[in-house]
């Protein structure tokens, strides 16, 4: 008969394992947002008004980097979904409350404005007539863009904002790491249309934070996490 597991050794490994499995996801959706934004930056022209051009060439890096979109939303959802179980007890519930909104929407309209490139592709490829001189094109690619350049990128830095403030409280990661984020926050929300690369900084973010949580549980033993927010 095999020996029951103490409580305070089930609450352990819980909080040695769940920040672990935030950092996996967020290493994973920070490498495939990042992979599937430079695809489709060296592909699709940053011009809303473009003529569409880039749909006479290959397009076979835009279309793989529309495949990624789902994989990586999938992961951001688990790792929010980890951080707020293991911040549960702590996490102010108006922070919480933003943290949950601004991500569940920068995830909606990611997917909505990856939705519409990848319409604009299927049309593409089975219209008889150029796509391009129909009104409902300039539509849609301004929608598109619209929907990440614009409005996605400003929930991600909500995103970034809140979780700063969470992570600062309750020492999930290092001060410098959550005054990263309070810095670079600003930048995505007043500034993001300085540079085209500038959408990498959210998920360069993510990143940089999931790394810190995965490399501090691995250098930690078991019993050491015990009772330790961080």
């Amino acid at each position: 008969m095999e020996a029951a597991t103490h409580p305070s050794q089930s609450i352990t490994v819980a909080r040695f394992r769940t920040p672990r499995a935030a950092a996996v996801a967020g290493v994973f959706f920070s490498v495939l947002l990042m992979t599937a934004f430079v695809l489709a930056r060296l592909s699709v022209p940053l011009d809303p008004l473009d003529r569409g051009e880039w749909l006479k060439t290959d397009i076979t890096r835009v279309t793989i980097a529309l495949n990624l979109v789902p994989f990586a939303g999938i992961a951001f959802l688990w790792f929010m979904g980890v951080l707020r179980a293991r911040l549960a007890d702590l996490e102010n519930r108006f922070f919480a409350t933003v943290f949950l909104g601004s991500g569940l929407l920068f995830l909606g309209m990611l997917f909505t404005g990856a939705a519409v490139i990848g319409a604009i592709i299927l049309v593409h490829i089975g219209e008889h007539e150029p796509l391009v001189s129909a009104g409902s094109f300039a539509i849609a690619r301004a929608l598109g863009y619209a929907l990440v350049n614009l409005y996605a990128i400003k929930m991600a830095a909500v995103f970034m904002f809140v979780t700063s403030i969470i992570v600062i409280g309750t020492k999930l990661v290092a001060r410098w790491i959550a005054l990263l984020g309070f810095g670079l926050a600003p930048f995505l929300l007043f500034g993001s249309w300085l540079t085209r690369w500038s959408i990498l900084v959210f998920p360069a973010w993510v990143l940089v934070v999931s790394l810190y949580i995965l490399i501090d549980n691995l250098s930690r033993a078991p019993g050491e996490d015990e009772g330790n927010p961080c």
